[in-house]
Protein backbone atom coordinates (compact mmCIF):
# COMPACT_ATOMS: atom_id res chain seq x y z
CA UNK A 1 0.00 0.00 0.00
CA UNK A 2 3.20 2.47 0.79
CA UNK A 3 3.72 2.41 -2.99
CA UNK A 4 -0.44 3.92 -3.70
CA UNK A 5 0.82 6.64 -1.03
CA UNK A 6 3.98 7.13 -2.83
CA UNK A 7 2.19 7.32 -6.00
CA UNK A 8 -0.81 10.07 -5.02
CA UNK A 9 1.76 12.07 -3.20
CA UNK A 10 4.43 12.22 -5.87
CA UNK A 11 1.52 13.06 -8.69
CA UNK A 12 0.81 16.48 -5.96
CA UNK A 13 4.13 17.66 -7.54
CA UNK A 14 6.39 20.45 -6.57
CA UNK A 15 3.02 22.54 -5.90
CA UNK A 16 2.00 20.71 -2.45
CA UNK A 17 4.66 19.08 -0.38
CA UNK A 18 3.58 16.31 1.90
CA UNK A 19 5.97 13.88 4.10
CA UNK A 20 5.46 10.42 3.92
CA UNK A 21 7.90 8.82 6.45
CA UNK A 22 6.49 5.92 7.88
CA UNK A 23 7.35 4.89 11.84
CA UNK A 24 7.33 1.60 12.75
CA UNK A 25 4.43 0.30 15.37
CA UNK A 26 6.28 0.00 18.62
CA UNK A 27 6.02 -3.95 20.01
CA UNK A 28 4.01 -4.34 22.83
CA UNK A 29 3.06 -6.94 25.13
CA UNK A 30 -0.40 -6.49 27.46
CA UNK A 31 0.32 -4.50 30.14
CA UNK A 32 2.71 -2.20 28.55
CA UNK A 33 0.83 -0.02 26.01
CA UNK A 34 1.35 2.72 27.43
CA UNK A 35 4.66 2.26 27.22
CA UNK A 36 4.57 1.41 23.80
CA UNK A 37 2.54 4.59 22.97
CA UNK A 38 4.47 6.75 24.57
CA UNK A 39 8.05 4.88 22.68
CA UNK A 40 5.87 5.28 19.57
CA UNK A 41 5.71 8.88 20.42
CA UNK A 42 8.89 9.74 20.62
CA UNK A 43 10.11 8.67 17.55
CA UNK A 44 7.37 10.51 15.83
CA UNK A 45 8.31 13.62 17.44
CA UNK A 46 12.26 13.42 16.70
CA UNK A 47 10.85 12.97 12.84
CA UNK A 48 9.01 16.40 13.58
CA UNK A 49 10.32 20.38 12.84
CA UNK A 50 9.01 23.20 14.53
CA UNK A 51 7.99 24.71 11.80
CA UNK A 52 5.54 21.51 10.09
CA UNK A 53 2.33 21.61 10.08
CA UNK A 54 0.81 18.63 11.52
CA UNK A 55 -2.52 17.10 10.32
CA UNK A 56 -3.45 13.44 12.96
CA UNK A 57 -5.36 11.13 11.01
CA UNK A 58 -7.91 10.43 14.13
CA UNK A 59 -11.44 9.12 14.42
CA UNK A 60 -12.59 11.15 16.96
CA UNK A 61 -11.00 14.70 14.24
CA UNK A 62 -13.17 16.96 11.70
CA UNK A 63 -14.92 14.94 9.27
CA UNK A 64 -15.22 16.14 5.61
CA UNK A 65 -16.03 15.93 2.22
CA UNK A 66 -13.37 16.63 -0.87
CA UNK A 67 -13.96 20.26 -1.21
CA UNK A 68 -14.05 21.44 2.55
CA UNK A 69 -10.86 19.29 2.40
CA UNK A 70 -9.75 21.38 -0.86
CA UNK A 71 -10.63 24.79 1.01
CA UNK A 72 -8.76 23.40 4.09
CA UNK A 73 -5.56 22.64 1.84
CA UNK A 74 -5.43 25.98 0.35
CA UNK A 75 -5.14 27.07 3.33
CA UNK A 76 -2.42 24.62 4.70
CA UNK A 77 -0.68 25.88 1.15
CA UNK A 78 -1.04 29.49 2.40
CA UNK A 79 1.00 28.90 5.16
CA UNK A 80 4.05 27.75 3.87
CA UNK A 81 4.70 25.24 6.07
CA UNK A 82 5.55 21.49 4.88
CA UNK A 83 2.40 19.59 5.72
CA UNK A 84 3.23 16.41 7.85
CA UNK A 85 0.29 13.82 8.06
CA UNK A 86 0.65 11.39 11.06
CA UNK A 87 -1.26 8.40 11.50
CA UNK A 88 -0.58 6.49 14.81
CA UNK A 89 -0.54 2.39 15.35
CA UNK A 90 -2.71 0.08 16.36
CA UNK A 91 -3.43 1.77 19.49
CA UNK A 92 -3.27 5.08 18.13
CA UNK A 93 -1.11 8.48 18.99
CA UNK A 94 0.21 8.99 22.41
CA UNK A 95 -0.71 12.08 23.90
CA UNK A 96 2.23 14.47 23.26
CA UNK A 97 1.61 13.68 19.46
CA UNK A 98 -1.78 14.45 19.91
CA UNK A 99 -0.93 17.85 21.15
CA UNK A 100 1.70 18.16 18.58
CA UNK A 101 -0.93 18.24 16.29
CA UNK A 102 -1.84 21.10 14.42
CA UNK A 103 -5.67 19.53 13.26
CA UNK A 104 -7.15 16.40 13.56
CA UNK A 105 -8.52 14.65 10.89
CA UNK A 106 -11.11 11.90 10.53
CA UNK A 107 -11.79 9.97 7.36
CA UNK A 108 -14.50 7.94 8.91
CA UNK A 109 -16.19 7.21 11.95
CA UNK A 110 -15.16 3.41 10.71
CA UNK A 111 -11.88 1.43 12.18
CA UNK A 112 -9.89 1.76 9.62
CA UNK A 113 -6.40 -0.34 8.84
CA UNK A 114 -3.64 1.90 9.26
CA UNK A 115 -2.01 0.82 5.29
CA UNK A 116 -5.93 1.75 3.85
CA UNK A 117 -6.32 4.87 6.01
CA UNK A 118 -2.75 5.95 4.62
CA UNK A 119 -3.74 5.43 0.73
CA UNK A 120 -7.48 7.29 1.60
CA UNK A 121 -5.97 10.35 2.62
CA UNK A 122 -2.88 10.32 0.02
CA UNK A 123 -5.76 10.23 -2.35
CA UNK A 124 -8.12 12.40 -0.46
CA UNK A 125 -4.88 15.21 -0.82
CA UNK A 126 -4.81 14.64 -4.55
CA UNK A 127 -7.78 15.01 -5.15
CA UNK A 128 -8.53 17.81 -2.99
CA UNK A 129 -5.47 19.53 -4.53
CA UNK A 130 -7.33 18.72 -8.34
CA UNK A 131 -10.15 20.58 -7.17
CA UNK A 132 -8.08 23.47 -6.42
CA UNK A 133 -6.26 23.31 -9.90
CA UNK A 134 -9.21 22.59 -11.47
CA UNK A 135 -8.32 19.76 -12.58
CA UNK A 136 -11.28 16.91 -14.10
CA UNK A 137 -9.95 14.11 -11.93
CA UNK A 138 -12.45 15.31 -9.17
CA UNK A 139 -15.98 14.52 -11.03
Amino acid sequence: MAGLVEEYLKRLGAGFTVRWDPVAEEPFKKGSEQRALDREAERILTRLAAQDFVVLLDVQGHLLDSDALAQRMDGWRSLGKRLVVVTGGSLGVGEKVRARADWAWSLSPLTLPHGLAQVIAAEQLYRAWTILQGHPYHK
